[in-house]
């Protein structure tokens, strides 16, 4: 039985449906919540299949109290259906990416209303990665008990099966490809927005941080009244089993490969300046709850998203040469490190 009272999960459904002759829709996983039915984990792709084109994914909802990360995935997935109908712009753009789409990774917390999944497993603390250096209290990922927030999970077992089915999509549509992206959005670190890259089990930079230079040098270029800090998630604090460290290192296997994984933060503690009774609300620390204010955000993000689908198309046409990286590294080490 699949339970239709999730909002998030009835508009996915919907753009599903308006876009059928557009999107491929197939469920990755269903997810159970005791005494409240099953939940699907939908993937929704388009564009070129060609693993030829390099692609981007986009994931949200991997912490069920953010609902906002998912509502922005989905916001941006209704734009290309709505575009679809009419922009030959972005049809012939989708004739050279791939699009992937993961926008409600975690169903079970969304619906029982907590940031982990309904076995206490925090999702972002699962992969099996470990920490080189200390991590902070709990914050870090813990197996203490699933009673306390940041729960991994019990040593040697299996990811939980909403990380099985991310690493399965990952590994499918964006390792097999000579260049691929992805950003993974969530809310509720500080006042700012941030994209972060790996890693968070280090603070050793990681292999292609020339490119990702690169890659903020042309965002910074061309959004030059952005409010973004792009970092390196290490810069804040590190933590044990991040799933994008994880397939980072996956990736990394095939060094002719790129694969660059982002992560949006969205600085929740606005919101809360702005609206002080949202502090007595556990939705309220992590998501606007306020109309307009939600609609702002669903809104100022689409041109990130927007962007790496672009970024990807013209790769070739960006990333550091063989002459040019040396220096990119550098700059990136006197910027970062």
């Amino acid at each position: 039985m699949t339970n239709t009272k999730l909002p998030e999960l009835i508009a996915l459904e919907r753009i599903i449906e308006l876009g059928a002759g557009w999107l491929d829709a197939r469920v990755a996983c269903e997810v159970s919540v005791p005494h409240g039915g099953t939940y699907p984990v939908y993937v929704i792709t388009l564009g070129n299949p060609s693993p030829d084109v390099p692609a981007v994914g986009y994931f949200g909802g991997v912490h069920g109290l953010e609902r906002i990360g998912a509502g922005v995935v989905i916001a941006y997935l209704q734009s290309l259906v709505m575009r679809l109908q009419w922009d030959s712009t972005l049809r012939r753009q989708l004739e050279s990416v791939r699009l992937v789409f993961m926008p409600i990774v975690n169903p079970g917390g969304m619906a029982l209303g907590t940031r982990a999944n309904p076995n206490g497993v925090d999702l972002m603390r699962n992969a099996p990665v470990e920490a080189r250096e200390a991590v902070p209290f709990l914050v870090g990922g813990q197996r203490i008990s699933s009673g306390l927030p940041w729960y991994r999970g019990a040593r040697n077992k299996i990811m939980e099966i909403e990380n099985q089915a991310v690493c399965e999509v990952v590994k499918a549509e964006l390792l097999s490809r000579n260049f691929s992206l992805s950003v993974d959005c969530h809310s509720g670190f500080g006042s700012t927005d941030r994209i972060w890259f790996p890693y968070a089990h280090t603070r050793a930079p990681i292999a292609h941080l020339a490119e990702m230079h690169a890659l903020k040098s042309i965002f910074v270029q061309s959004h030059s009244h952005h409010r973004y800090i792009i970092e390196p998630q290490s810069l804040q604090y590190l933590a044990h089993g991040d799933v994008w460290d994880y397939l980072y290192l996956q990736a990394s296997d095939h060094a002719q490969r790129i694969f660059l994984p982002l992560t949006l933060e969205m600085g929740s503690w606005l919101w809360v300046k702005k609206n002080p009774r949202q502090l007595f609300s556990r939705h309220g620390i992590f998501n606007p709850l306020i109309e307009h204010r939600q609609q702002r955000v669903l809104r100022q993000h689409q041109l990130l998203l927007d962007f790496l689908s672009r970024a990807a198309c013209g790769h070739h046409l960006w990333l550091p040469s063989a002459e040019t990286r040396a220096q990119q590294h550098v700059q990136a080490l006197q910027d970062w490190y």
